[in-house]
């Protein structure tokens, strides 16, 4: 039977939709409505119908990867259990879905697809809830990891008193590993490196937890003054800040590769965000390299399952020591606080 895989082979950007100037990764595209495509199939779409190389051809036929796997970014969430239930008054997305992805399904498709870890990025459905992400990290340890929501758009105040005691709890009780916070629902409002987020700040220092960052690239001086303020909170920018690459480089990739100084910041990818063609995404190809020039793999994590096979058997110039990091061990060493 052939590995299966979720894949979305519309365009890349079909959610760019007039007047929507977010393409935020809090989209059906990206949230499991991907249409079920055998490996093969998908392969072949992936290579623009060509021969794969000699040397991809083992991984084709689905042969065990030599390294570690971990996806960097996954969302889950049930629908109709009361147990986690999801409360339109409480979710930070626009939408609520009309489909299950859960950790079980998820697991599903780490087994078909050859993954060992997922990293669980808390769904804006539930808004501050992080329940159902603790509930994936503690019934498969071995499996997840997860980063919840706290502060922003729809959550808790950036000035809330509380929010340290809130990510220590998190942290120490509810078995999650950082925190995602999304200033680009925020672009006309300056908090992320707000004084008054700095106790949040200080607390996820000494706790060793990593924050997610899902902003505009409008924002990134914020983060690099908080990059620089707390060197020991390890930062991770999301989705290639959402640059829009018609746009000149000095107002996209350009500051993100000037936090290339700051060794606690890392670039997870996910090319279709910020791509206006179909997979494999191309045209985000030159911008990936830019990263890979200048952050090295060791700083780099890959997310969602179709950009697996995008590192691992399309992009020609990524070495096996590359996709051993890119794949796996950066995402290992953030997450889950190990390197082999």
């Amino acid at each position: 039977m052939e590995e299966l895989l979720a894949i979305d082979l519309g365009p890349c950007w079909r959610n760019q939709q007039a007047g929507d100037t977010i393409r935020t990764d809090e989209t059906e595209s990206e949230l499991g409505s991907g249409t079920m495509m055998t490996r093969r199939t998908c392969l072949t779409a992936l290579a623009g119908a060509t021969t794969l190389a000699a040397t991809d051809r083992a991984a084709a036929q689905g042969k065990p990867s030599p390294y570690m796997i971990v996806n960097g970014g996954e969302h889950a969430w049930v629908l109709d259990d009361p147990e986690f239930p999801i409360r339109p008054e409480r979710s930070v997305c626009r939408t609520l879905p009309k489909h299950v992805y859960s950790a079980e399904g998820i697991l599903e498709l780490m087994r078909r697809n050859g993954v060992d870890k997922t990293v669980i990025i808390h769904v804006c459905y539930y808004g501050n809830d992080n329940s159902y992400a603790t509930h994936c990290v503690k019934t498969y340890p071995d499996k997840f990891a997860a980063v919840g929501l706290l502060v922003g758009h729809r959550l808790h105040a950036p000035n809330d008193p509380e929010n340290p005691s809130r990510l220590e709890r998190a942290i120490k009780e509810e078995h999650l590993v950082g925190m995602r916070l999304s200033p680009i629902y925020d672009r006309d409002v300056v908090w992320l490196n707000d004084p008054v987020c700095y106790p949040l700040w200080k607390k996820a220092e000494e706790l060793g937890a990593v924050f997610n960052i899902f902003l505009a690239p409008a924002q990134l001086s914020q983060l690099a003054d908080m990059a620089e303020r707390f060197p020991g909170v390890n930062l991770v920018v999301d989705h290639f800040a959402m640059m829009d690459i018609t746009r000149p480089d000095s107002e996209g990739i350009d500051p993100i590769l000037a936090l290339e100084k700051f060794p606690n910041v890392y670039i997870r990818t996910y090319l279709s965000n910020t791509s206006k063609q179909r997979v494999p995404c191309r045209d985000m190809w030159p911008y990936l390299r830019k990263v890979y020039d200048r952050f090295g793999p060791q700083r780099m994590v890959f997310t969602n399952f179709h950009e697996l096979l995008i590192f691992k058997d399309v992009i020609p110039w990524l070495t096996t020591e590359d996709k051993e990091w890119i794949l796996g061990k950066t995402a290992l060493k953030l997450y889950f606080g190990r390197t082999t």
